[in-house]
C-alpha cells in the first residue's frame, strides 16, 4: 500500500468545492500548517507574552511595537489566526486519518495469499529450494514450524495444485502512522480546550467584557466577570496572610476579566527557607481551602512545583509579594542647613503626602507623596570585588584541571569567585511631585561593606522603571548610623560655618607669621567650599543649584588657563578635603560633640562624605528615607489553572510515543513460500520444490542480513540448500 500526498477525491461537480476538500485533507497542507505553528511558537518563546503594552514600545519603539500587537505577537497562543490555525490542523490531519486509516486496517489484516508462482519468482529476495523425500504435507508442516518459532504469523491455501503458506510479521506498524497522526489531533483539541477560545466565546455570547480600571472585586458588575462553571481558565490570585480570597484575576490585552471561584483560598503563612548562603532554598504556602458549598476547610501546603488541586482547579505556587508591610522610618532632610529629622512611615502598597512637622520647614517638600512599593526582608549580594583578589589558590597554584573546571559548565558559572551575603532589608518607594513626575528609590536598612572596611549606607535611585538603580553611597559613622554625614552635609551649607571652617583650615595650615599667604589660603579654601556646596554656582534648570565636583571642575575650565588646570584641581581638591575636617569638626562642636583627632578611619570618613555629598545633588529628593524597623506581612501569587484538556494532551503524548516507537522500530515483513511437488516423466513423485520469497516495507541493510538468515534456516530445516544465484535474481520487493 502506498501513502500519497493527495487529499479526498469527492465525486462532485463543483470544482471549488472539490478542490478545497482535496487540498485541505491533503498531507502536504496539514505538513504547511505544522511549520506555520512551528514558526509561530519560536516567535510565542523568544518573545515575552502578556507583558504591559510599555513594555514593548521601550524595547522594539512605537512603530515595531504598534505592527507586533496588530499581528498579536504578543499573544501568540490566543492569537486568533494560531487557533484558525489550529482548528485546520485539526481537519487536515482528521481527514488525512479517515482516508487513509481504512486502507492502513486492510492492509495490516490481508495476508496478500493471492500471489502466484511467477510473482514470487520476481521477487528480488527470494530463494529456491530442492526437497529430495518427503511430501509437500511434511515440508509445509516443518515451514510453518520454522515461521512461527521466528515470530510470523501465517495462514496455508491450497491453490493450483500447489501450496501457498502467506506470513507476516510487524504488521502493527501500521498503527504507529495512524496513532501518530491521531496524536497530533488529540493534542491539538486538547491545546483548543485549554485555550481562552471558550473564553472568547462567552464574550462573544453573553456580552462579557474586560473591566479596564481599579475597582473593588465585591463592586464588579456580572458583565466583567465569569461563572464558576466556566470550563477552562487560567488566572492569578493575591492573597496576603491572614486574609483569603475568592477570585482569580485573568488577564486579557485591554483589560481584565474577574473568575468566581468555587471555593475560597486562605493564605495562612508563606515560608522561605534559605541555604546557608542566603540563597532561597524553599517557597511554599500554607493554605486553607474553604468550599462553598458544604463549608468544608480544607488545609493543604502548595510549594514551587507541587500544585493543589482541588474540585478541578489547580492551584500553584506563582510567586510571592509584600502583603502591606509596615515602614517605620526617619526622613533626613537632603537639602537646607538643617539636619533634624523626623519620624515618618506608611504601608506597601500605600502612599503617604511628605510633610515637615509643625514649626518645620524644609525645603523642596512642597505637594511631595512617598508612594511605597515593595519591601524585601533579605537581600543576596555578591560582595566579592569581582577580580578574584580574594582568591587564596592563587592562578600559579592552580592545575590544569582547575582551570577547565571553572570555566566549563553551566553558563551561569564564573571563574571569578562569588561572595553571596545576606546585606539585609530593603525599601522601594516612589517619591512624587505635584506635576506627577516620580523617582524611584531603593534604600537598604543596614550600612553594607562595600570592601575595605568601608560601610555605607546604600540608597539606589532611578528615573525610570527600565534603569537600573545608580546608588548614593552615605558613609556610616561609628555607631553605625548616617548622622555624621548628615551633620556634614547641612554644614556645608550653613554659610557662617563655611567661613569658619576656611579660616581655621588657613590658620592650622600657614603659621601666623606670614598673614598675607594665611588670608589668600582662607579665601581660596571658603571659595572652594560654596562651590562644593552649590550655593555660589550656576543654576542649572533643576530644582537645585548644581554643586560637587562638578561645580569645581566648571569653575576651574573658566576659570584657569588650560596648561595649569590639572595642577590647579589637584590643589583645589587637596584644599577642599583639609577644609572639610574643619568643617565637620565645627558642626561636631555646634552639636556639643568633642573633636576627633585625625587618624587613618577619620580620614577615609572624610573622603568618603565629600563623594557622596557630591553625588547627592543627583539624588533628587528631598528627604534620605531611612528604614528602622518594620512589620512584615507577606503575600502569595497563585496561577489557578481549570485545564479539561490536560487529559487529553497526555493522551495525545501517550498516542505520539506509542506512534512513533511503533513507525520507527516495529519493521513489517512478509514472508511465502510456494510448495509444488516435484515429478519425474513418468509421474512418480521425487520430492518438493520450494519457492521461498520476502519483502519489507523499508529496505536496509538489516533487512538483508535478515533474509540471509532467514533463507539459511529454511535451508537448514528442509535439508536442502538454496539454487545457486536464487538471491540474486532481479524483481520488486513488493506483492503485487
Amino acid at each position: 500500500m502506498s501513502v500519497t500526498t493527495q487529499g479526498l477525491q469527492l465525486n462532485v461537480r463543483q470544482k471549488a468545492v472539490k478542490g478545497a476538500v482535496e487540498l485541505i485533507s491533503s498531507m502536504r497542507f496539514a505538513i504547511a500548517l505544522l511549520v506555520v505553528l512551528a514558526i509561530a511558537s519560536i516567535i510565542g518563546t523568544v518573545l515575552t507574552q502578556d507583558d504591559p503594552y510599555p513594555n514593548y514600545v521601550n524595547q522594539f519603539g512605537p512603530f515595531w511595537a504598534d505592527i507586533f500587537r496588530s499581528l498579536s505577537l504578543y499573544t501568540v497562543y490566543s492569537a486568533w489566526w494560531f487557533m484558525t490555525i489550529l482548528g485546520f490542523l485539526v481537519v487536515s490531519v482528521s481527514l488525512c486519518v479517515i482516508r487513509n486509516a481504512p486502507k492502513m486496517l486492510a492492509d495490516m489484516k490481508s495476508w496478500k495469499d493471492k500471489v502466484r508462482e511467477g510473482s514470487l519468482r520476481a521477487f528480488h529476495h527470494k530463494g529456491e529450494f530442492a526437497v529430495e523425500g518427503g511430501t509437500r504435507e511434511q515440508t509445509a508442516a516443518t515451514l510453518g514450524k520454522l515461521a512461527g518459532r521466528m515470530g510470523y504469523r501465517f495462514v496455508t491455501r491450497e491453490t493450483e495444485g500447489a501450496t501457498l503458506i502467506a506470513a507476516k510479521r510487524g504488521a502493527l506498524t501500521k498503527i504507529g502512522y495512524i496513532f501518530a497522526h491521531l496524536a497530533i489531533v488529540v493534542i491539538c483539541i486538547g491545546g483548543l480546550l485549554d485555550s481562552n477560545l471558550p473564553i472568547k466565546f462567552q464574550m462573544w455570547l453573553f456580552d462579557k467584557t474586560p473591566i479596564r480600571s481599579n475597582a473593588v472585586i465585591n463592586d464588579i458588575p456580572p458583565e466583567h466577570r465569569l461563572s464558576q462553571s466556566n470550563p477552562t481558565f487560567r488566572g492569578y490570585a493575591w492573597v496576603p496572610e491572614g486574609q483569603y480570597v475568592s477570585t482569580a484575576i485573568l488577564n486579557q490585552p485591554d483589560g481584565s476579566l474577574i473568575q468566581d471561584l468555587p471555593f475560597s483560598i486562605q493564605l495562612n503563612k508563606f515560608i522561605v527557607d534559605y541555604y546557608s548562603t542566603g540563597m532561597p532554598k524553599l517557597f511554599a504556602s500554607d493554605i486553607v481551602v474553604i468550599d462553598h458549598k458544604t463549608g468544608q476547610r480544607v488545609p493543604a501546603r502548595i510549594e514551587v512545583n507541587e500544585p493543589f488541586e482541588y474540585d478541578g482547579v489547580s492551584i500553584y505556587q506563582s510567586s510571592f509579594q509584600d502583603g502591606g508591610s509596615q515602614m517605620s522610618m526617619t526622613a533626613w532632610p537632603m537639602a537646607g542647613a538643617s539636619m533634624k529629622s523626623f519620624p515618618f512611615g506608611g504601608t506597601i502598597g500605600n502612599s503617604a503626602p511628605l510633610a515637615a512637622p509643625a514649626g518645620q520647614s524644609l525645603p523642596g517638600m512642597d505637594g511631595q507623596t512617598i508612594e511605597f512599593a515593595d519591601f524585601r526582608a533579605i537581600n543576596v549580594e555578591n560582595i566579592s570585588n569581582g577580580s578574584g583578589a580574594n582568591d587564596v589558590r592563587g592562578v600559579a597554584h592552580q592545575s590544569l584541571k582547575e582551570a577547565f573546571d571553572e570555566r566549563l559548565g553551566s553558563g551561569a558559572k564564573s571563574s571569578k569567585p562569588l561572595d553571596l551575603h545576606n546585606v539585609g532589608p530593603s525599601v522601594q518607594y516612589k517619591v512624587r511631585d505635584k506635576d506627577g513626575q516620580a523617582r524611584e528609590y531603593n534604600n537598604y536598612m543596614l550600612p553594607v561593606d562595600v570592601g575595605g572596611g568601608d560601610r555605607m549606607f546604600l540608597a539606589g535611585m532611578r528615573e525610570n522603571p527600565d534603569d537600573p538603580f545608580r546608588y548614593l553611597r552615605i558613609p556610616a559613622d561609628s555607631g553605625g548610623t548616617p548622622k555624621e554625614w548628615m551633620m556634614l552635609r547641612a554644614a556645608f551649607e550653613d554659610p557662617a560655618l563655611r567661613v569658619q571652617a576656611a579660616k581655621r583650615f588657613a590658620t592650622r595650615s600657614v603659621p601666623d607669621s606670614n598673614r598675607e599667604l594665611q588670608q589668600h589660603l582662607e579665601e581660596s579654601a571658603e571659595r572652594v567650599l560654596t562651590l562644593f556646596a552649590g550655593t555660589d554656582a550656576p543654576k542649572t534648570g533643576a530644582a537645585t543649584p548644581a554643586g560637587g565636583f562638578q561645580a569645581v571642575a566648571t569653575f576651574i575650565d573658566k576659570s584657569v588657563p588650560k596648561d595649569q588646570q590639572e595642577k590647579a584641581a589637584g590643589l583645589l581638591l587637596r584644599m577642599l578635603e583639609g577644609a572639610t575636617w574643619d568643617l565637620w569638626q565645627l558642626a561636631r562642636e555646634q552639636a556639643g560633640e568633642p573633636d576627633l583627632k585625625p587618624d587613618a578611619d577619620s580620614a577615609r570618613f572624610v573622603q568618603d562624605s565629600i563623594n557622596a555629598i557630591s553625588d547627592s545633588f543627583l539624588y533628587g529628593s528631598p528627604v534620605y528615607l531611612q528604614l528602622d524597623s518594620f512589620k512584615q506581612v507577606q503575600a502569595s501569587v497563585f496561577q489557578l489553572t481549570r485545564a479539561p484538556g490536560k487529559k487529553v494532551v497526555y493522551l495525545g503524548s501517550l498516542l505520539l510515543v506509542l506512534g512513533i516507537f511503533s513507525m520507527f522500530y516495529v519493521r513489517e515483513r512478509r514472508l511465502w513460500f510456494w510448495l509444488k511437488d516435484r515429478k519425474d516423466p513418468d509421474g512418480e513423485g521425487h520430492g518438493v520444490d520450494v519457492i521461498m520469497a520476502m519483502s519489507t516495507a523499508r529496505r536496509t541493510l538489516d533487512f538483508e542480513k535478515e533474509f540471509a538468515r532467514t533463507r539459511d534456516a529454511v535451508g537448514r530445516a528442509l535439508g536442502a540448500a538454496p539454487k545457486t544465484g536464487d538471491a540474486n535474481g532481479n524483481g520488486t520487493d513488493r506483492a503485487p
